[in-house]
């Protein structure tokens, strides 16, 4: 069982995240390079993409370099560059305003919601303009807003829905997969997420137009690798067939993931339940996979700081987009400030044993009780 061969054994330093590889992945790259596999993007990389969209329940699905290009080559495919706006929310990885920043267009900081760390929908209604031409919905941590709703949303004000579910694979809204709700929906195989390939992202649609679009900017414009007739403008943004090949493995240990993560986050919140100053983010554990195990605490520096000198990882949550130096935007963000200035994950790898997280835990508690 893949459970018992990707155990570890405990050990004294607890990362806060890591990647998992096995034989099944060391074996796999060794019989595609003694296949006389050129590397490069082929027929791997279209197993690999058919593996994600049968595991999504997407018609299409196309694996681009990283998640960052995902993210661009959404927004290109649906005609969005200079002049238009589109609604991101203020707390998110920075790569979801870079990739509207990187077509010509702008993003508009929305807040977002404390039962969700979601874009928060009244406000995202209220910040639309003449101007706006998509929202940028991120699941964050596998959790979503009320999806039905974004969708109506989009639709009543004609604007496009890309989904940005980066950390939502192996996650749901009321059994439909959340990235496939939008008309793109966007995963990333960054090395700490659920299944990695290093580097590397997938875009899903049922569109087929907007598939042979997403096809076409990812290989320079052209419909067909190796025939110099570039149909429109585009870049290269391939996959390889050797990341494909540790990606196909590494789906097959994705069900088996998915379910620890949910067990985990269980455990986690078990044992801190009667910590009053560590609070958890409502999670549905039959649809959400959290990618990572994350808490609001009242100092997260101090407890980050505890927590390292007994050998312990943690990283602190990510800051306010408006308040980095690349954007600098006045405006008022309470609950993106809030989460930003309390917010900690804490060690989150799938192959951390019960006792490793019963002693992370039992660490909190001791710097609580201090």
């Amino acid at each position: 069982m893949t459970s018992v061969n990707e155990s570890i054994q405990a050990r004294q330093w607890i990362n806060q995240m890591e990647p998992r590889f096995g034989q099944e992945e060391k074996q796999a790259l060794t019989e595609y390079m003694d296949s006389g596999g050129w590397l490069t993007e082929y027929r791997k990389t279209h197993e690999f993409e058919r593996m994600i969209a049968d595991y999504v329940g997407s018609r299409y699905c196309a694996v681009l370099s990283n998640g960052t290009v995902t993210l661009f080559t959404a927004l290109m495919a649906l005609g969005v560059g200079p002049g238009d706006e589109v609604i991101v929310p203020d707390f998110t990885m920075i790569a979801s305003a870079n990739a509207v920043v990187l077509v010509g267009a702008k993003p508009v900081f929305v807040d977002i919601s404390l039962s969700n760390l979601c874009l928060d929908l009244d406000l995202a209604e209220q910040a639309i303009t003449p101007c706006t031409k998509t929202i940028m919905l991120v699941s964050l941590n596998g959790r979503s807003p009320d999806m039905h709703r974004v969708v109506e949303l989009a639709q009543r004000h004609g604007l496009y829905l890309v989904e940005d579910a980066a950390q939502s694979l192996g996650s749901s809204y009321e059994g439909r997969h959340l990235g496939t709700f939008g008309h793109i929906g966007s995963f990333s195989f960054s090395a700490p997420k659920v299944i990695t390939t290093g580097q590397g992202g997938a875009l899903v649609t049922d569109d087929a137009g907007l598939a042979d679009g997403i096809r076409k900017i990812k290989d320079f414009g052209r419909r067909q690798g190796g025939v110099d007739f570039y149909e429109t403008l585009g870049y290269n943004f391939k996959f390889t067939d050797l990341q494909a090949v540790v990606g196909i493995e590494q789906m097959k240990k994705l069900n088996w993931r998915v379910q620890r993560k949910r067990e985990m986050f269980a455990l986690y919140r078990r044992e801190l339940m009667d910590v009053p100053q560590v609070g958890f983010i409502e999670t549905s554990l039959e649809e959400t996979s959290p990618w990572f195990i994350d808490v609001l605490v009242p100092d997260p520096k101090a407890l980050g700081s505890f927590l390292k000198e007994r050998e312990i990882g943690t990283r602190p949550f990510y800051p306010s987009i408006h308040s980095q130096p690349p954007y600098g935007v006045e405006g008022t963000f309470p609950v993106s400030n809030y989460v930003s200035a309390h917010g900690l994950w804490l060690p989150s790898s799938s192959f951390l044993s019960d006792e490793d997280i019963t002693r992370i835990c039992r660490e909190i508690k001791a710097f609580f009780s201090r």
